[in-house]
């Protein structure tokens, strides 16, 4: 799409300002668990669709590509986030989710920490050097050596993550400065070297993202159309997200009206996302998988504030921008196991001597691993996406976006199944009656401790709670 390194600086701190302010407005107002709120790989193909534009990509001058582009995809984004902010703050979604039983939701949940399985170890190998030690350590720090307290603190267990990506990534930066990538290849330069990016440089000492940065949007329906499905791709991959965190951070499943709430308040957050050219909208996904390393909903927020306060000062946003992306897949590999692990939890509240649940459970695993490798397979094999001979254009985005997510197929196979085999019958098999208290809000006493709204807001608010 164009643009220049002091281009990417910009993109890098505004999605790092939104990011901030996304997730504290997540954590005080939406659903109130320790989730991070950032860019979603569930919005990749339609925004590669809008880059492949031919009216865009035929624009010679390449910084007048780029904002050109950029303001396509901002307008996208903002028209599209009007699902999530209907569904959501309408309740329509929490009244859906009703049909969710602990028995549909364990495909959901294993697949968002399953579904980035291919961008695992084979990440991790691009730069084995690098990728290698910052898995060993940061699993040894976080489980083998736990048991070390500093004033009564289980220091290595709480900031094992900080600390292993602080050594790993010094690690990094003296191989880099030593020149041993110096004459190795491109591939491998750009997977090791810390100073890849020429962000640094590039990045002013000072700047603040804002709305309408690059410009007034534009409105295209063909955009906005393909921009739809990712948005329902990150509302289904969010609500599993979600269960998730409440798991990991001891609380009890989110109740339908705070489900609602927190869908609606990551409408808002994809709305911010257009207004200010994040070129991304945002989700909380496989992000949850964070709440198993600290599970505080201050530690969040505070990490929130560091967000926007490192976006604003532009060297040093750069600075964590030039973190070797191994070092991060290694940590993705712990986060989102932790993540599928919890989605299998939820088959404790099932009966799984049930050759129904049986049933559901194996085939919907078995599709959902299936069909989206079915679909990127095809797209990459056939250059084109799967209905491109009939039916050309933004509606292949939503076809391929829709299924090429396996959260999102988990929940069409899982829920259609748990809901017209003999579900009737099967009430507590499925684990409905575990769920049963969590429809309301008021249905168990402990929902307010865990989501109640700060500073008194549900005096103003009333109709998010009931």
């Amino acid at each position: 799409m164009g643009g220049s390194d002091d281009d990417k600086v910009r993109v890098v701190q505004t999605l790092l300002f939104v990011t901030g302010i996304n997730t504290l407005l997540q954590t005080l107002i939406g659903t109130r668990l320790p989730t991070v709120i950032g860019g979603s790989f569930a919005f990749v193909v339609p925004i590669v669709s809008i880059i492949n534009d031919s009216f865009l990509a035929n624009i010679p001058d390449d910084h007048q590509r780029f904002c050109e582009t950029m303001r396509a995809i901002q307008g996208a984004l903002i028209v599209s986030s009007s699902i999530q902010i209907i569904l959501g703050f309408s309740q329509l979604w929490g009244i859906c989710s009703r049909f969710f039983s602990p028995l549909g939701m364990v495909p959901v949940v294993v697949l968002v920490g399953f579904g980035l399985f291919d961008r695992g170890f084979p990440v991790v190998g691009r730069c084995v050097e690098i990728g290698l030690p910052m898995l060993i350590l940061f699993v040894a720090l976080s489980q083998y050596f736990k048991w070390i307290y500093t004033r009564h603190i289980p220091v290595l267990e709480r900031f094992a993550l900080l600390i292993s990506i602080a050594f790993v990534w010094v690690y990094a930066h003296i191989l880099t400065a030593g020149g041993a990538y110096k004459n190795r290849p491109l591939h491998t330069q750009i997977n090791c070297r810390t100073d890849r990016a020429n962000l640094i440089s590039s990045a002013p000492w000072i700047k603040i993202p804002y709305p309408l940065q690059w410009g007034p949007p534009t409105f295209n329906a063909g955009h906005c159309f393909g921009m739809m499905a990712a948005v329902v791709v990150s509302m289904v991959e969010s609500t599993g997200a979600f269960k998730a965190a409440a798991r990991l951070a001891s609380a009890t499943t989110p109740p339908v009206p705070v489900l609602s709430r927190g869908i609606g308040c990551q409408g808002l957050s994809i709305l911010l996302d257009g207004l200010c050219g994040s070129l991304t909208g945002s989700s909380v996904s496989r992000k949850c998988g964070t709440s198993w390393i600290n599970g505080s909903r201050r530690v969040i927020q505070i990490s929130a504030v560091f967000m926007i306060f490192f976006s604003i000062l532009g060297k040093f946003g750069a600075l964590f921008a030039s973190i070797p992306f191994p070092i991060f897949a290694a940590v993705y590999r712990i986060l989102f196991g932790i993540v599928a692990a919890v989605g299998l939890s939820y088959l404790q509240f099932t009966n799984m001597n049930s050759m129904r649940n049986l049933f559901i459970v194996g085939v919907s695993l078995f599709l959902v691993l299936s069909v989206p490798e079915y679909f990127d397979r095809y797209t990459i094999g056939a250059q084109h996406a799967l209905l491109t001979p009939k039916l050309d254009g933004f509606f292949n985005d939503w076809i391929n976006t829709t299924f090429a997510s396996p959260p999102t197929v988990a929940l069409i196979v899982a829920v259609i199944l748990d809901n017209s085999l003999e579900f009737r019958e099967a009430g507590r098999d499925r684990g409905m009656h575990w769920w049963a208290p969590f429809r309301t809000y008021r249905g168990d006493s402990r929902n307010e401790e865990f989501y109640g709204l700060p500073f008194n807001m549900r005096r103003f608010i009333p109709s998010l709670l009931n």
